[in-house]
């Protein structure tokens, strides 16, 4: 195998494992002065971060050094939250042996994991508008693609499983990993079950997490999976229509200026204002010189707005929908200015997450989801060719052939920003197409 880090994320087939799937090996094929580990978990229910740090401390610090020593970082920073206890003293019992890496400790606030966020906290630096953490001589990597690179370090193991949170309406709240490709079914039935009849699923977080399919696929970015009743208010939130959103802007917004109060970016001093954005669905404009609706590119839909609304409007929702309809007339974001300084009482302004649960009315699925092996064998995953941001993977297989689990099924399409893709399972390829490979047991 090879030593250089690049080619083996790539061989892997790694990406942020964190939901965002940015194909790593082009993330740390970099020079920075610091990386930092997204170990906030700031998503309401979610736990598989916080029990991984804890579980496999010794194989993340070593997958954190060799990304440090490959980008020639002189610093290392784990931010966590101080209520992760198991996980911070872990992590002191084993940083005797790497001087250059530290832990920040986080209050439990949403949105800590955001990745400019925690750049800000963790270094004091300001990611500039519509920028990366690269701007700023930083890296960020999530707990669990570390582990990734270090499976492949050690045991040559490609990304072939997904640890994942089933929480909400089931009879046990468990955290496992299971193969890629299974149903969100097959995952559920770990859990034992929904224990109600009419739900819907979050596939990922409650703020920023999507509604899926039962009978939908677990992929590369997938990071817990939430039942919840089909009339809860966080559903019907969810499936609120652009138009209604839209249409309740303009009629009831009053102009308070709480979304822009607790919206991250502003916090920054990215000039994002979304009380000012909503003045376009009444008025048609902003009615400032100084903000236009290009600014709704800067809002990263982390949802914090619409839960600090008294009226229960979607600032969030309001500007994904102005940014598909700039992309359709070909407008890009012009905004790209470097904010001298944070917002001063930024910290005060922290959303603690325990009132956002409440707000979210989750209080009730708020419990512990211990990590479990999972024991159950799979007969037949369906692996999606696109578990990524960029091109879909190329099939190197056809219907009828016999793979092992850990093979590869799915390449790199020449010269393209994409991952590659491994059978989960021992089997043989019974569909190749339709966006996905299908093995059958």
């Amino acid at each position: 195998m090879s030593t250089n880090l690049v080619d083996i994320v790539k061989s892997a087939g790694i990406v942020g494992a964190g939901g965002a799937t940015f194909p790593t090996h082009v993330k740390v094929n970099a020079e920075v002065e610091t990386v930092i580990v997204n170990g906030a978990e700031c998503e309401p229910l979610l736990r598989v971060d916080q029990q991984l740090m804890a579980d496999r401390t010794a194989d993340m610090l070593v997958a954190l050094k060799a990304v440090m020593d490959h980008t020639k970082a002189g610093n290392g920073i784990i931010g966590l939250k101080k209520k992760y206890v198991p996980a911070i003293e872990a992590f002191r019992k084993e940083l005797a042996n790497y001087p250059s890496i530290k832990l920040h400790i986080m209050d439990n606030f949403y949105p800590a994991g955001d990745e400019q966020t925690l750049v800000y906290e963790t270094t004091g630096r300001i990611v500039p508008e519509g920028g990366i953490p690269l701007n700023v001589g930083t890296l960020v990597m999530n707990v669990e693609t570390l582990l990734n690179i270090y499976d492949m370090m050690a045991e040559e193991k490609p990304v072939i499983d997904k640890y994942i949170t089933v929480t909400g309406s089931v009879a046990r709240k468990i955290t496992t990993k299971v193969p890629l490709g299974i149903t969100v079914r097959e995952a559920l039935e770990l859990a034992g079950g929904p224990t109600i009849q009419d739900f819907c699923i979050i596939n990922g977080g409650p703020m920023m997490g999507k509604i899926v399919d039962i009978d939908s696929y677990i992929t590369k970015g997938t990071k817990g999976l939430i039942v919840l009743p089909k009339d809860h208010y966080l559903i019907l939130s969810k499936t609120r229509s652009y138009r209604e959103s839209v249409r309740m802007a303009a009629m009831a917004c009053m102009q308070c200026t709480l979304c822009t109060e607790v919206c991250p970016r502003h916090a920054l001093g990215h000039n994002l204002s979304p009380h000012k954005l909503m003045r376009i669905a009444a008025y048609g404009g902003t009615c400032d010189a100084n903000t236009s609706a290009t600014t709704a590119y800067l809002c990263c839909e982390c949802a914090l707005c619409q839960y600090a609304c008294v009226m229960d409007l979607q600032p969030w929702k309001f500007n994904q929908y102005l940014k598909q309809q700039l992309k359709e007339q070909g407008i890009k974001n012009p905004h790209h200015d470097q904010p001298k300084q944070a917002d001063p009482f930024k910290a005060d302004k922290h959303f603690n997450v325990h009132r956002l649960i409440s707000r979210l009315g989750l209080d009730e699925y708020d419990q512990p989801a211990p990590m479990e092996e999972c024991k159950k064998t799979f007969n037949e995953v369906n692996l999606q060719l696109s578990q990524h941001i960029g091109a879909p993977s190329k099939p190197v297989v056809a219907v009828g052939d016999v793979v092992t689990r850990g093979q590869l099924i799915g390449e790199i399409p020449e010269g393209a920003l994409s991952a590659r893709l491994f059978a989960s399972i021992d089997g043989t390829v019974t569909a190749v197409g339709d966006g996905k490979i299908t093995i059958k047991a």
